[in-house]
């Protein structure tokens, strides 16, 4: 019996030296992982009051950053989105991870000029990661919202900046404006015209490189009322039109394009006449 029942314990020791070795690749191609073939999950915003509109787009990768490039091993779109959270299974190929890189769920969802992205990373599978994972996403600002923030600071400076004013009064109306010189650029009017009893306007404009860069112009019945029309403008380095908002009634709306290049034309004009030195 001794003669049979050790070579019989050899082999089995053999056989199980061999399933505990198994190579990091052959695990994850499905050996140990058979039943994980999809990422799942949800996601929502970290914001839980924003809301989302019903053409928002969401696209999810699965990611190998331990590649370079980085390399995507699976991918799919969900459009619309409809209502946050969001559940979601991403399925991949077993074979196609490997056991020693680092994977990430990557998530971008675009609304409009709204992009939102994950400030964190989200690791997956390998390493000790999970397959279901729970994603927030934050918002980021529009481009809109940049060109607001910058021209708010520069807005600011003017107290520290050169100063020129000068008025007119014409037949039709009655013209006062500042000039806020920087470097000795033009960098801020402000002008203040009254139309009489035709009404009357206030507007804010910021320049970059000797152009308009963004016009805040307020319209009202008699200067030093409560606007009813307030129309926000501005232009990006390449001269494309990123700001274009009017809010009247108590409603914010787009800013029709004829209205933003009379804007443009008018805040030139303004530098040409009074931006000299």
């Amino acid at each position: 019996m001794r003669t049979i029942a050790m070579p019989l314990l050899a082999a089995t020791l053999f056989v199980a030296g061999c399933s505990g070795s198994q190579s990091p690749d052959q695990a994850a191609s499905g050996a140990g992982q058979a039943a994980i073939t999809a990422v799942t999950g949800t996601v929502s915003l970290r914001d839980a009051d924003a809301k989302v509109s019903p053409q928002a787009r969401l696209d999810l990768s699965l990611v190998d950053v331990s590649q370079q490039p980085v390399r995507t091993v699976a991918s799919k779109t969900v459009d619309p989105v409809g209502q946050l959270p969001q559940s979601f299974s991403l399925d991949f190929k077993p074979a196609d991870i490997v056991a020693t890189d680092l994977y990430v769920l990557h998530a971008e969802m675009v609304d409009g000029e709204r992009h939102y992205t994950t400030p964190l990373q989200y690791p997956v599978l390998t390493k000790g990661a999970p397959a279901q994972v729970a994603v927030k996403m934050v918002a980021e600002a529009t481009p809109a919202e940049k060109l607001m923030d910058s021209y708010k600071q520069v807005k600011n400076r003017i107290g520290g900046m050169k100063i020129e004013q000068g008025t007119a009064l014409g037949e039709s109306a009655s013209r006062g404006w500042q000039v806020f010189r920087e470097k000795g650029e033009v960098a801020f009017i402000r002008e203040r015209v009254d139309y009489f009893d035709k009404g009357a306007t206030s507007t804010d404009i910021a320049y970059q490189d000797g152009k308009p860069w963004v016009v805040i112009q307020q319209k009202m019945a008699h200067q030093g009322e409560k606007p009813s029309t307030i129309d926000r403008a501005g232009w990006d380095e390449q001269g494309n039109l990123v700001l274009k908002e009017r809010v009247e009634g108590g409603k914010t709306g787009p800013l029709p394009d004829d209205a933003a290049k009379a804007l443009y034309d008018d805040a030139a004009a303004i530098l040409a006449k009074v931006g000299k030195k």
